[in-house]
């Protein structure tokens, strides 16, 4: 993916080892199946149902009506205390992502006659405080609507490389676009909805609404990088790999050796393969409107 001539993002933090700032491409969810540190990636937005809870009680928005609330008030003050970001490799690779990001989705909401808010993200190491909670690094990345912050250790890039087999900067690239997805869905007003319908849900059917939250989130992935126009040979392949790697089926699978349907946060590696292939062939969010298809 070509972003050499970006610069980084200006809306970064980095908060160091267990510093102050949670849901995205964590996998809290999982964790109970998995040995040793969690496998991140496949929870790219369980946090999320972290997150929800606390956005319930924050109010929403939305990208074609309304607008998203912030909440800054409480990560006030903590900023001080905070590292430079963007200043080793992983971390510029990262900001330089958001960059792009914040370009795409600007234009985006131009398009509705609205103005995007970018969200902010936030390195950390081993662990953080965010406004939706205390998160170790085995959550993977996530994203958390108070903080309107993506939190990513970039630890996780390895890892992503070594235990899933995700190579290429676009696999990479692809975790900070999903968990920026989460925002855009913050700002629309999505992410309260679905809290709202999993609060009179039953588990299975709140778990379902949990997959459509993230193949969304996987299919406005795919949007921004499409329109982003950044794509080079082989990205494509690497985001397909990586999106086959976390699917609630794969890991189910390599942890506890069976699959679970009802149990599905995420949805299956098919099924995020499908949508973040949506997004890349569309390059329109209106398409990823995951909650009125056939799944």
């Amino acid at each position: 993916m070509r972003l050499d001539d970006l610069d980084p993002t200006d809306n970064a933090r980095d908060w160091g080892s267990g510093g102050g700032g949670g849901g995205g491409f964590g996998l809290l969810g999982f964790l109970p199946l998995l040995l040793g540190r969690g496998l991140g990636c496949g929870g790219i937005a369980l946090l999320g149902v972290v997150a929800l809870v606390y956005f319930a009680m924050s109010g929403g928005g939305g990208l074609l009506g309304g607008s998203g609330g912030t909440q800054t008030g409480q990560r006030q003050g903590q900023t001080q205390g905070a590292a430079k970001a963007c200043d080793t490799a992983d971390e510029l690779f990262a900001c330089r992502v958001m960059t792009s990001t914040e370009q795409v989705w600007s234009e985006v909401f131009a398009e509705h006659g609205q103005r995007y808010k970018p969200a902010t993200i936030n390195f950390f190491q081993n662990a953080v405080q965010s406004a939706c909670g205390q998160a170790s690094s085995a959550v993977g990345p996530f994203y958390c609507p108070g903080d309107q912050g993506v939190f990513l250790d970039t630890g996780f890039f390895q890892e992503l490389d070594r235990q899933f087999g995700a190579r290429g900067d676009f696999a990479r690239a692809y975790v900070v676009g999903h968990e920026v997805g989460h925002h855009i869905q913050n700002l629309e007003g999505t992410s309260t909805r679905v809290s709202q319908a999993q609060g009179r849900a039953s588990r299975a059917e709140g778990n379902r609404l949990s997959v459509l939250l993230e193949l969304q989130a996987d299919c406005y992935a795919g949007v921004w990088a499409k329109r982003s126009g950044r794509l080079e040979p082989g990205d494509i392949e690497e985001g397909m790999t990586a999106a086959n790697a976390i699917g609630d089926d794969t890991l189910q699978r390599r942890g506890q050796g069976e699959v679970v349907p009802d149990s599905f946060t995420h949805g299956t590696s098919a099924q995020r393969k499908q949508w973040l292939q949506r997004g890349l062939e569309t390059g329109d969010p209106a398409a990823c409107d995951t909650f009125n298809a056939r799944i």
